[in-house]
């Protein structure tokens, strides 16, 4: 049996029955069917915005997951880079000193990773920023490591030119101080003997007695071998690897140009020629044709103490030869 409705009526005391019609019984099962309707799509909005699915949460897993990796991955480019510059800093500083060869500029190894438009295909994934810096990295890599291999091939090279550019750099003196030789002028400013002013004397120059042997002092070749009024008869020898070493005021030439000689070989005698105020050789060494102090380029004939008396020797001139 169906239950009744009533409602109180204020005026009589009295309850009234209700008579429900069909279109209030629609009405009133229209509105719980939207409320209900209307709180699930709520609960289902709260499940979904902070209620993970199984689905999202592997997604999310493996999202974490290529972070983490991606992250690893960049670390390790940074390693490798450290290890890379330090390779570069021994190249630079150790092996290309120890083989007199000038360092790569670090515009040639570290040159840039391509053009602006390169990683525009890579700008609309997540965390742009980051695969654009690690793949920018990974390219300038690339081709540092790629600069730093040739350098290595050149250095082979020069390794195995070793002993070949030992035997040809100067080396020794260019005469024997055992025979009463002395040095009389040093490298460096000083006073010339016929015009009295202060000029840069580029050699030393060594007295002794007129007919005295003068030796290369590396092997090379002659590429000079002539008189002139300043040098007088004087000797170039082209070592190779940016040397050439010259011998000047010559009594006496034994070379001719075009000929290779040995380190110690005899290529003229001691003399007074050209403008010289005395029989002396006045010696040069040069390199990338510019002058440079004689005094450090007999380490084969020297001892240390040796070496030390003839740096205090040299200081105490105060005026050349020539």
């Amino acid at each position: 049996m169906r239950k009744a409705g009533y409602h109180f009526n204020s005026d009589t005391l009295s309850f009234d029955k209700i008579e429900s019609t069909l279109r209030k019984k629609t009405w009133r099962l229209f509105k719980k069917f939207f409320s209900s309707f209307s709180l699930a799509i709520v609960m289902l909005y709260l499940v979904y915005a902070f209620i993970d699915s199984p689905k999202e949460k592997q997604l999310k897993r493996k999202y974490e997951e290529v972070l983490t990796q991606y992250s690893l991955l960049s670390n390790k480019v940074e390693y490798l880079d450290n290890v890379l510059k330090d390779m570069e800093s021994r190249d630079d500083n150790i092996y290309r000193v120890i083989f007199e060869t000038e360092p790569i500029p670090s515009t040639i190894r570290r040159a840039g990773s391509g053009g602006v438009d390169q990683y525009e295909h890579l700008k609309h994934l997540d965390n742009s920023d980051l695969i654009i810096g690690t793949a920018k990295k990974i390219d300038e890599l690339s081709k540092a490591i790629f600069v730093q291999s040739k350098s290595f091939d050149a250095i082979e090279n020069l390794a195995k030119n070793k002993i070949e550019m030992l035997a040809s750099i100067p080396a020794i003196l260019p005469v024997s101080l055992k025979e009463a030789h002395q040095v009389s002028s040093s490298y460096g400013y000083r006073m010339h003997p016929i015009y009295k002013t202060m000029k840069f004397h580029a050699g030393m120059d060594f007295t002794g007695a007129i007919g005295t042997p003068i030796y290369a002092t590396g092997n090379g070749l002659v590429v000079e071998s002539q008189f002139d009024k300043g040098y007088g008869r004087h000797v170039i020898i082209d070592h190779g690897f940016s040397y050439k070493t010259m011998y000047a005021h010559m009594e006496k030439i034994v070379v001719k140009k075009g000929q290779t000689v040995k380190r110690g070989d005899v290529i003229g005698y001691l003399g007074n020629t050209g403008l010289s105020t005395g029989p002396h050789l006045h010696y040069e060494v040069r390199k990338n044709e510019k002058p440079v102090d004689p005094i450090n380029f007999y380490f084969n004939d020297l001892s240390p103490d040796e070496f030390e008396k003839l740096v205090e020797i040299a200081n105490n001139t105060g005026q050349s030869m020539d």
